[in-house]
């Protein structure tokens, strides 16, 4: 929640009062002086240095600004032919800090982890040269600002930019900095977006708040002149802006004039896509050619009516669509913000595009690796203050985010293999794997990442605790970052300023690290920096530094003082101390041994009392085998020792080694433990020593060089690395070797997987390769070619055969069951490209280099060649692991061939040429034409093939016919390396430059892909395993990863989804691509608003046969057990795969018949219409409900079983001196249907919650409430006058029929109270002249009645056979209605003659091949057509006057319950959460010229998803705008237009446990079963933040009283207890979880804060009681005194600290639902805490008592200090009042019922009590008057005043009413 202080916006410069330059710096030629433009005083920075010239806030680095505001504003003026720099510090939610710069001195935009840089464009005053240049030249005249520039307002969105470019959530703005050379007024952070050169009033008139636009502020607008523009003074730039200039990463000036999308806001205009005309050059080329346009500014979404397709006449037509997703192009994105954040208005043009449409997208996610999310959830909400009010949209991604997770790299060194680390409990090694860092636990072999270096890592070293890792990279200068090792997180990260750092040392505290490297000359150079400061976000900074010309191999810190190091090297070893901030050394007198060169250096280890700490030896070992053990203190050689090579005997026995003269071994590394030592020599051998050397006592070989060796801090093991990549570790006490990880040596080739067998096979350019163990992840076999290097392999997928090709040409296959080679092929003279076996393994096809392809018969173990073809294969493409393609039949070969411009497809069992496919598409951005580079099939049937391209795209081509289906852009910086698809086509693999995407296939999205880093090199290969589990990229490594998508075999009912594009291949007389739109929702929580829908072209349905398919169940989503029922089907076609959406054109029914019935009011009934004759049906009581089953609709209302009963008597008061005025309803009932009715025209809103009608004025947010109805309101139905409301409910007390009541909408006055439906009514509408009211009963009532609305008697009833779903009125014809049920639709037509009323039925079944379902919704058209929805997801299109269904669709994967419609726009609403706007323009030419029809497509304009099954749903007559109601208690806004969506109500779904109040009252809190905490502003009792815990259940919860210790606002807490026994503590100001404490074994079920708010006091289910302190976490004791019986009640108060004889100064109680309460004095500073009182309340013995026993309930009474307040079960209903000084009850207040809830009023001697009869009684206790209040449906089980007594929160169930208090 950002600061109330900082809003509406801040004053940057008046805030920290720049002027007295205390709270901010300035440096260099900073000035003020009078501007004439803005007639005031600015500052003037100049300088040719801007790093020397600046305005700098805060004064130091160390302080923070802490501004939050979502926008900054910056008023500034670029100098003149001057260059200006302005630098900008935020932090994140993780503390990270970047900076953000921007600059007209940068050519491009560069990123890094902690840095954005931008281009500056500077514009020029209007109708300048400069101008006129820019706007025409496509690239932009970047540089020093033109000589007539203007003031600019540069609006910088900090959120957006954050999270689109680094993936990072914006927390506040660190600092600023603003350098030479510029002209700035002053600094603006604001949550608002202001638009400049907008009067107030002008904003009022032209009510611009409709778009989320708010006028500029007095203080932030620049002066302008009567009668001028104020864009024609000035220039207003907004990053991220919609400018459609390159660099597409810069900040720049977008239109003229913004205000001009306020007009195209109001009034949408939907623009047609242009046809395309193809020239007969390029028509005639052999393959597709498009000339492809770049795109002109468009908005990022507008929803397009197409009345036509125009066509585009090509060999295969079909649909072509461009989809822009590179990496840089996104600062033309619109509107991607979170939810709750304004947006823009966006700009409609008229653009050019071929068929359809081009959108550019760039958003780019980057996970370094994936974390598992936490289970607590914040939700900030900023709820809408009228109707009109605009939010951002939401930004829709491909979903699960992360999709991958970083699970095992398979790797080892990378820079150097000498570093690997153990940690401080030697349970895990830390090592790098050339950019990344790893943990691996040595028992498990898990693996945990850091991530973040950009180049492979050189140096690794650890603090003395291991709390700390310093670690350097590589490259020209290089980067240092220091870690937090426990959690993973970089502290810091600077650059060394050094070439090359080769080694680190971290002082044993940590507060030192020394770094050795080279300097821009080559010498070596010594760094010394203080990093003490590290852990509390300092920064580090360089203590010391020296340059030397000696050679250093290693420089260890002393562990015994942070200032001595020492190093060794060539010729040398020195002694080193800072000193006074100088690094000085001194040299070891070496003598003899002045000359070998030293590798590596110990201390000794140990510590004696009676020695000095520097008292020690230092053990330094050479590549001459030698060992010196040096005196550290006298700094004198003590000892000398030389490693030399065993001798052999005639026994062919190593002997000891011995140190003596002549050539030693090479030792590279030295350990020393407390008791023995450990040296690595280039022999391969670890050796273990006693510390005197007099012995070997055991040794290790290896297979190269041993780089380094480590002893664990236990001494029981000794890590090894070797030159080879192995990495181990040697176990003492067993004498046993364990090999941790193996690794190629130089960069990974090619891999193949067996997935029978979970085995992989790599080749490197080490020569070798090895096969790997994919679930152990350690390697089964190496096979070495010494003069050879392996190219590419490939498993054979049955047999335990692998194929191998190398750079010599040969073709090698080897049996790994038999470790031997079987065959060799020398077909090829130049270097293997391609490798590949067919899906069945009978055929094996191979290419070289030189372009020859060859064909083998791998049918028996030993292969043969089959056809051998030269010239076919591209010889001057690059080569891959992608070269050779096989379609998953096995039908199809393809490659890159003869040409690099080309793709050749052919028959893989012949090699026989199919097609041929011309890549080079002409683009006009390039002089260049495009070749291809790797290939990829889809798998079957979705036939497509899928080319990379060298200008970095994706081709999605037919692979029978070459037909581009579709182009994917800017898909990487570089080349694409190599392509992989899913299996069930969902899913894209690339990978390019060092980079892994993962894409939605179909590119439906926002954000179409997520980006991966963490390989150093290019990643060569990437692909998914057989078992869809994971992703393998190699490169510089083997990286294996999670794929966290659920695969489709694998999904659950609710999650299947048909494909969005066909998996039939488009047959040839078809006219476009079938496709077919869905999204998918991974995630469980509830969103904040819905999703855009796919950006791909929508879907164009063809004319087809109707075809018979299998179906599958799909069910709601809704977590609502009464709604397991709510479930619709999805089609599947009978092969298995999902059907393509099919429009359908269908010959009228013959199954028809027509019924006239003429039933007699109230008395007889027709029969039902599905039997013909006219014989009346008897007036019979109706069957009992539960003989009937609910139809598969979820559209039947049920309403919440309730154990509560109906008031025999209410004691209501006396008019006009009601005690309670009902001031407001929190809620809206998701379990209704159609219970929201919106009237545009009028303004009038009403909805349901429970029993009570809300009529809520969407501006000012008033409501008016409507009580009557006994039970919970079912549906509502508005006249079309908007004058009278019908609103239906169960049966009341004496009632034998449901209530059906008609209101007065002008003054909400009951008129009527009409009865009929025996059960539930579902349905009501009016008809068009609003003379007839049609009401319709659920599917235990199953009748229709119709009502005359002048006098509201019953004019007509019918009963049915089978349920019917749904009514509505023709609006063209007022005597004619039509209703839907099981397969058909029943046409009715109204006969009056007089008083006689006949109904003529026409029953229109439909099409037999639809198959059997359910019509569960419909709506007229108003050009003779019914739309009606089915349960399988269906609509079906029938002709009013012939009474046919002539068309249907596929238009949702569930259940349709809601269908609008009007003219040429359909809106369908279902249970998989969506909510669909359709154009269905085609449909009424259709109706009337059947094939003849120019156009045959309906069209998915726009979708959202929302939180809930759609249960009802109102728009506008344009259906622009409209509300939209779910199951889970959400009223919706939606504005097509806007593509927005707004929560206007929002209640808690499940059940409310709590309700508690901020000390000042200005917010409360509420917590319920669904597991969320929910802050609610009591003045507009909006949702201002909601704390969302998954999968528990929230049952208690308490404000914090506000200590002084924590002052003011910051100070606010809520605390919660939780069904699993936790306590989580929430701070409101910063909208965070502070604490989680776990005391409690079972749920909790009461808590408190103390008096002082420095303890909390909680209570468990088991009675428990537990006293935790909310500082540290802590339980401090637990009670015992009530345990086996539920704590109901806890509250806490102030006392006299000698009050009650007792010391202590707060008083508290507890109550049990044994009916015992406790009382205590409590002096928590002391821990003292004294029980005073205990009370038990008796209970009759008989067994009278009810079923369910209320509650215990206790309370302090606040006008009478020293009595409490108790109800509960006992021999009398009544309260008892017990005064804790006389210990005895003093006062009885009977009662008629038992209470199941109370409350006490802090300010007048009221007493509020709820009754499980649903009525709630307030007591004045001191005149004894009594009122009863009814509104709600259930149990009143809660009743809460406010601090203030002036208003109260009552709750049942779900809902909450709030009453103002009346009496004074």
């Amino acid at each position: 929640m950002a600061k109330v202080w900082q809003h509406p916006y801040l004053n940057v410069f008046k805030h920290f009062k720049v002027e007295e330059w205390k709270r901010s710096t300035k440096e260099g030629d900073v000035t003020t002086f009078m501007d004439k433009t803005l007639k005031g005083t600015v500052y003037r920075i100049r300088g040719s240095i801007p790093a020397s010239n600046y305005i700098q806030l805060p004064k130091t680095s160390t302080q923070s600004l802490g501004l939050t505001g979502h926008y900054l504003y910056l008023l500034f003026k670029p100098m003149p032919g001057k260059c200006f720099v302005v630098h900008l510090d935020v932090t994140t939610e993780d503390s990270q800090v970047v900076r953000i710069s921007f600059s007209n001195l940068f050519k491009e935009f560069k990123s890094t982890a902690t840095w954005l840089q931008f281009p500056f464009i500077c514009g020029a005053a209007k109708g300048s040269v400069y101008e006129c240049t820019a706007r025409t030249s496509k690239q932009d005249l970047v540089g020093v600002a033109p000589a007539n520039v203007r003031w600019t307002c540069l609006m910088l969105d900090l959120h957006y930019i954050l999270s689109m470019y680094l993936n990072r959530r914006y927390s506040h703005l660190k600092s600023i900095k603003l350098c030479s050379n510029l002209l700035v007024k002053n600094l603006y952070t604001s949550d608002l977006l202001f638009e400049p050169g907008v009067m107030f009033s002008e904003a009022r008139q032209a009510k611009l708040a409709f778009h989320g636009i708010s006028p500029m502020p007095r203080e932030m607008a620049f002066p302008v002149p009567k009668g001028e523009n104020w864009h024609d003074r000035y220039d207003y730039i907004r990053f991220p802006s919609d400018g459609s200039k390159l660099p597409y990463d810069s900040i720049q000036k977008g239109c003229s004039n913004p205000a001009e999308g306020v007009q195209v806001l109001e009034d949408p205009i939907r623009h047609l896509p242009r046809p395309v005309t193809l020239t007969k050059a390029v028509r005639d080329r052999v393959s597709l050619i498009q000339q492809i346009t770049s795109p002109k500014d468009m908005p990022r979404w507008s929803p397009l009516v197409t009345k036509s397709i125009p066509e585009v006449h090509l060999a295969t037509s079909g649909p072509l669509e461009e989809v822009y997703s590179g990496d840089q192009e996104f600062s033309r994105v619109e509107g991607l913000q979170a939810a709750g954040d304004s947006t823009v208005p966006l700009h409609a043009t008229t653009d050019g595009g071929i068929h359809v449409y081009a959108h550019r997208m760039g958003n780019v996610a980057i996970h370094a690796v994936g974390i598992s999310s936490d289970e607590t959830v914040y939700t900030k909400i900023t709820g809408p203050e009228v109707l009109s009010s605009k939010k951002a949209s939401p930004c829709r991604r491909l979903l699960p985010d992360p999709i991958l997770k970083l699970r095992t790299i398979i790797g080892f060194g990378g820079c150097s293999t000498k570093w690997a680390l153990w940690t401080k409990n030697s349970s895990a090694v830390v090592y790098p794997c050339h950019a990344i860092i790893i943990t691996m636990q040595i028992e498990t072999g898990e693996q945990r990442f850091f991530i973040g270096h950009t180049d492979k890592v050189s140096a690794l070293t650890f603090n003395g605790n291991s709390a700390l890792l310093a670690s350097a990279q590589m490259g020209h200068l290089s980067m240092v970052r220091l870690w937090d090792f426990q959690k993973g997180k970089c502290l810091s990260m600077f650059k060394t300023h050094v070439h090359s750092v080769s080694s680190l040392s971290l002082s044993y505290s940590g507060a030192v690290l020394c770094g050795i490297g080279k300097d821009g000359h080559g010498k070596t150079m010594v760094v010394v920096w203080n990093t003490a400061q590290v852990n509390q976000g300092g920064e580090v900074v360089v203590l010391a530094k020296a340059h030397t010309d000696v050679d250093i191999q290693t420089l260890k810190i002393a562990f015994f003082d942070d200032t001595r190091m020492v190093s060794c090297g060539r010729d040398n070893v020195r002694l080193w101390r800072v000193r006074s901030g100088a690094l000085r050394s001194c040299p070891v007198n070496l003598g003899e041994y002045h000359s070998l060169e030293f590798t590596d250096l110990a201390f000794e280890k140990g510590h004696s009392a009676e020695r000095e700490p520097e008292d020690r030896t230092l053990f330094v070992c050479s590549r001459s085998g030698h060992i010196l053990e040096i005196d550290y203190k006298n700094v004198t050689i003590r000892n000398a020792r030389r490693l030399l090579p065993s001798q052999i005997q005639h026994s062919h026995r190593r002997e000891k080694q011995t140190f003596n003269s002549g050539p030693g071994i090479a030792i590279n590394s030295i350990s020393i433990s407390s008791t023995f030592c450990a040296t690595a020599s280039e022999d391969g051998y670890v050796r273990l020593w006693p510390l005197d050397f007099s012995a070997i006592f055991l040794e290790a070989e290896h297979e190269g060089a041993v780089s380094s060796v480590s002893i664990s801090p236990d001494s029981l093991k000794v890590l090894c690395t070797t030159s080879t990549g192995n990495l181990g570790y040697l176990d003492i006490q067993s004498r046993g070797y364990n090999t941790l990880m193996r690794s190629h040596t130089d960069s990974v080739l090619a891999f193949s997987v067996d997935g029978l067998r979970k085995q992989m096979a790599t080749v490197s350019q080490d020569n070798t390769i090895r096969i790997w163990d994919l679930v152990s992840m350690q390697q089964l076999y190496d096979f070495t070619a010494s003069d050879e290097m392996p190219c590419t392999v490939a498993f054979h997928p049955a047999q335990q055969i692998f194929a191998c090709g190398f750079s010599s040409g040969v073709v090698r296959t080897f049996s790994l069951a038999a470790s031997d080679l079987l065959m060799e092929h020398k077909q090829h003279r130049g270097a293997v490209t391609g490798l590949t076996f067919s899906p069945d393994g009978n055929l094996m096809f191979s290419s070289c280099s030189h372009g020859t392809l060859a064909l083998y018969n791998c049918a028996a173990q030993k292969s043969h060649v089959h056809r051998v073809l030269a010239n076919v294969v591209s010889q001057d493409a690059e080569h891959g692991p992608n070269t050779l393609a096989v379609s998953g039949d096995g039908r199809f070969l393809a490659f890159v061939g003869p040409s690099k411009y080309t793709v050749t497809v052919m028959d893989a069992h012949s090699l026989d040429e199919l097609l041929r496919i011309d890549v080079s598409i002409l683009d006009l951005d390039s002089t260049n034409l495009d070749s291809a580079l790797r290939i990829c099939f889809a798998p079957m049937p979705v036939g497509h093939l899928l080319v990379s391209t060298s200008s970095n795209k994706v081709l999605v081509l037919d692979a029978k016919t070459g037909r581009l289906v579709r182009e994917v852009s800017r898909v990487h910086k570089l080349s694409c390396s190599s392509l992989a698809l899913s299996e069930d086509a969902r899913y894209l693999l690339t990978a390019g430059d060092r980079v892994v995407k993962v894409w939605d296939y179909q590119m439906r999205f926002d954000i179409n892909f997520q980006v991966y880093i963490g390989h150093s090199e290019p990643v060569r290969q990437v692909a998914f395993t057989p078992d869809q589990q994971h992703v393998i990229s190699i490169g510089d490594a083997i990286f294996l990863w999670d794929f966290l998508a659920v695969s489709r075999a694998e999904s659950p009912k609710a999650d299947i989804h048909p494909y969005v594009e066909s998996l039939v291949p488009p047959r040839a007389e078809t006219s476009s691509e079938k496709l077919k739109d869905f999204t998918s929702s991974a995630n469980e929580i509830p969103r904040q608003s819905a999703p855009l829908p796919s950006l791909a072209s929508p879907p164009c349905l063809d004319i087809s046969s109707i075809h018979q398919a299998g179906r599958d169940d799909i069910f709601s989503e809704s977590d609502e057990g009464e709604e397991a029922g709510l479930k619709g089907s999805s089609r599947e076609a009978s092969d298995g795969n999902k059907d393509h959406s099919t429009l359908v054109m269908e010959e009228p029914v013959e199954n028809e018949e027509t019924l006239v019935v003429r039933p007699k009011v109230s008395q007889e009934c027709s029969r039902s219409p599905s039997h013909s004759g006219n014989e009346p049906r008897k007036e019979t009581k109706g069957p009992e409900p539960q003989h009937y089953i609910r139809p598969d609709s979820y559209r039947h209302f049920t309403p919440r079983f309730k154990a509560s009963v109906l008031p025999k008597s209410v004691l209501y008061p006396p008019a006009g001196n009601e005690g309670l005025k009902l001031k407001a309803v929190i809620g809206y009932n998701g379990n209704g249907r159609g219970n929201m009715v919106w009237n545009p025209d009028t303004g009038f809103f009403a909805y349901t919650c429970g029993c009570v009608i809300v009529v809520e004025d969407l501006h000012s947010g008033s409501q008016q409430h409507w009580i009557g109805h006994p039970e919970e309101i079912s549906t509502l139905a508005v006249s079309h006058d908007a004058q009278v409301l019908a609103s239906a409910s169960g049966q009341g007390n004496g009632d034998s029929r449901c209530q059906i009541r008609i209101w007065n909408v002008q003054d909400g006055t009951c008129q009527k109270v009409i009865f009929h439906h025996e059960t539930q009514v579902q349905a009501m509408a009016y008809s068009r002249d609003d003379r007839l009211l049609v009401t319709l009963g659920d599917y235990s009532d199953r009748t229709l009645a119709l009502w005359n609305t002048h006098t509201y008697d019953l004019m007509s009833s019918t009963h049915f056979l089978e349920p019917v779903h749904e009514v509505a009125f023709n609006p063209l014809f007022d005597g004619e209605l039509a209703c839907v049920g099981r397969g058909a639709v029943a046409f009715w037509l109204i006969e009056q003659r007089g008083a006689d009323i006949s109904l003529k039925v026409h029953r229109a079944a439909i099409p037999d091949t639809v198959g059997l379902v359910e019509l569960t919704s419909l709506c007229y058209s108003t050009n003779y057509l019914l739309y009606s929805g089915t349960n399988t997801g269906q609509i079906c299109v029938w002709d009013t006057q012939t009474n046919r269904c002539f068309m249907t669709w596929e238009a949702d994967e569930g259940e349709i319950g809601v269908l609008l419609c009007c003219g040429n726009r359909l809106v369908s609403g279902s249970n998989t959460k969506r909510i669909r706007l359709w154009s269905v323009a085609a449909v009424q030419e259709l109706r009337l010229k059947g094939s003849d029809a120019r156009s045959s497509s309906v069209l998915l304009e726009h979708e959202m998803t929302l939180d809930g099954t759609i249960v009802g749903a109102t728009f506008d007559d344009s259906l622009d705008m409209g509300i939209v109601g779910t199951t889970a208690g959400t009223l919706w806004y939606i504005n097509w237009a806007e593509s927005t969506s707004i929560r206007l109500i929002s209640g808690h779904k499940n059940k409310v446990n709590e309700v508690t109040f901020s000390p000042g009252e200005s917010h409360c809190a509420t917590c319920g079963e669904d597991g969320s905490v929910r802050v609610w502003s009591l003045a507009s009792m909006e949702l201002v933040v909601q704390f969302q815990v998954l999968n528990q259940s929230c049952q208690c919860l308490a404000w914090s009283p506000i200590p002084i210790s924590r002052g003011g606002a910051e100070g606010q807490h809520v605390v919660a207890g939780y069904s699993d026994g936790t306590i989580r503590v929430f701070s409101i100001s910063r909208t965070e979880m502070e604490l989680k404490m776990h005391p409690h074994s079972v749920a909790l079920t009461a808590i408190a804060y103390s008096a002082d708010g420095e303890i909390i006091l909680s209570g468990g289910k088991d009675g428990l009681m537990a006293v935790s302190s909310p500082r540290t976490g802590m339980t401090i004791r637990v009670l015992i005194d009530h345990k086996g019986s539920p704590i109901t009640v806890i509250q806490c108060t102030r006392k006299q600290y000698h009050d009650f004889g007792v010391e202590g100064g707060e008083l508290w109680l507890a109550a049990s639902s044994d009916r015992r309460v406790s009382v205590w004095v409590s002096a928590w500073l002391k821990d003292k805490c004294e029980l005073i009182d205990w009370l038990s309340f008796p209970a009759p013995a008989s067994l009278e008592a009810p079923s369910s026993l209320p509650p215990s309930l206790a309370a302090f009474c606040p006008w009478d200090n020293g009595v409490l307040v108790y109800v509960g079960f006992g021999m009398q209903k009544e309260i008892l009042f017990y005064s804790l000084r006389q210990k005895q009850v003093v006062e009885k207040i009977p009662l008629s019922h038992f209470a199941t809830s109370l409350s006490l009023s802090p300010a007048a001697h009221f007493l509020a009590v709820g009754f499980n009869e649903r009525v709630l009684r307030l007591i004045d206790c001191t005149t004894r008057t009594e009122q009863d209040f009814v509104g709600h449906d259930d149990s009143i089980h809660l009743c809460r005043f406010t601090p203030s007594g002036k208003r109260l929160f009552t709750a049942s169930y779900n809902e909450i009413l709030v009453w103002e208090i009346t009496s004074t």
